[in-house]
């Protein structure tokens, strides 16, 4: 039996524990509204309290879309930020991601726009996808840049809306910033085998998020290495864990998007596990990796 692929850094190791007494490691196993309440408890317990002065506000993109806006007391940015949470397309929500979204929207003295998209398996593609573009439209009618980020299937819808809007020439999306994202890779090859049972999510994980998902094959959006030109898109950070099987995923498409002729910041966290923004506090190379994507993104908005 091939020994299971684990990092020695004791903070993400504290972390990972934590989190397998919330979620468990088969929680795709389990039916929506189970896995749904386990995720909730796991964000709860996860949960810090946002910077000093920082204003919240709730509110609906078409009529239907659930957005919240968060302003931080010191602003030094015209540039909106647009974060996309991750969650394999089945589960998180406004309340999931809310302190990340807070500490990145200060760290980057800008505005950030987090949405609830529908999601997986009652909405399966392209719903989440239509959810986050229609609040794109929206972002770029304010006539600000925007930044995209996106982390895990955050960083899958953040990356093809990135694509899209090139795609359809409109103007205004200033960069992105993907987190561990899953970008369409074949399951059977690289990180995907090394990886296969790494701790936080496994290659049969991502298998099933992505049968609940139900995109397409030649659904390019959706599968953004799968896009035969990346020419012409906004400058990139991209971030990969090494015990993750989405890593070569955020290798390929930064290499592909650097010989694409696009300006790329590539990190890769060498002892970090998927998901492991919410290990900021427990981990010392979680701290490092989340300081240096909230740097990438000030740069970013504050060009």
């Amino acid at each position: 039996m091939t020994e299971r692929p684990m990092p020695t850094e004791p903070g993400i190791l504290a972390f990972h524990k934590r989190c397998e007494d919330f979620y468990p490691a088969d929680a795709v196993d389990a039916d929506i509204v189970q896995q749904r309440a386990w995720y909730d408890a796991l964000c709860a317990a996860f949960d810090a309290p946002p910077p000093a002065g920082m204003a919240k506000r709730d509110g609906l993109v078409a009529g239907r879309i659930p957005v919240r806006r968060y302003c931080p007391a010191r602003v030094t940015s015209e540039t909106r930020l647009f974060y996309i949470h991750g969650g394999g397309f089945v589960v998180g929500s406004l309340d999931s991601h809310d302190a990340i979204c807070a500490e990145i929207a200060e760290a980057a003295g800008a505005e950030l726009v987090s949405v609830d998209y529908r999601l997986s398996p009652e909405h399966a593609w392209p719903a989440a996808f239509d959810d986050c573009w229609a609040v794109l439209m929206e972002l770029l009618l304010e006539r600000h840049p925007v930044v995209m980020i996106g982390d895990s299937a955050g960083g899958n819808l953040a990356a093809g809306l990135v694509l899209k809007a090139r795609d359809e020439g409109l103007k205004g999306v200033a960069g992105q910033a993907l987190v561990y994202p899953g970008l369409g890779g074949d399951l059977v090859s690289g990180s995907y085998v090394e990886m296969a049972e790494a701790p936080g999510l496994s290659t049969a994980d991502v298998a099933y998020y992505r049968e609940v998902y139900k995109a397409p094959e030649d659904a390019v959006h959706a599968f953004p290495l799968r896009a035969e030109n990346l020419a012409g898109l906004p400058p990139a950070f991209i971030t990969g864990a090494f015990f993750d099987p989405l890593r070569d995923d955020a290798r390929a498409y930064a290499a592909r998007l650097i010989l694409a002729g696009v300006p790329v910041e590539y990190r890769e966290e060498r002892q970090m596990i998927h998901a492991w923004l919410r290990a900021r506090f427990m981990s010392e190379g979680a701290k490092a990796g989340f300081a240096a994507l909230c740097d990438a993104v000030r740069r970013m908005a504050n060009p």
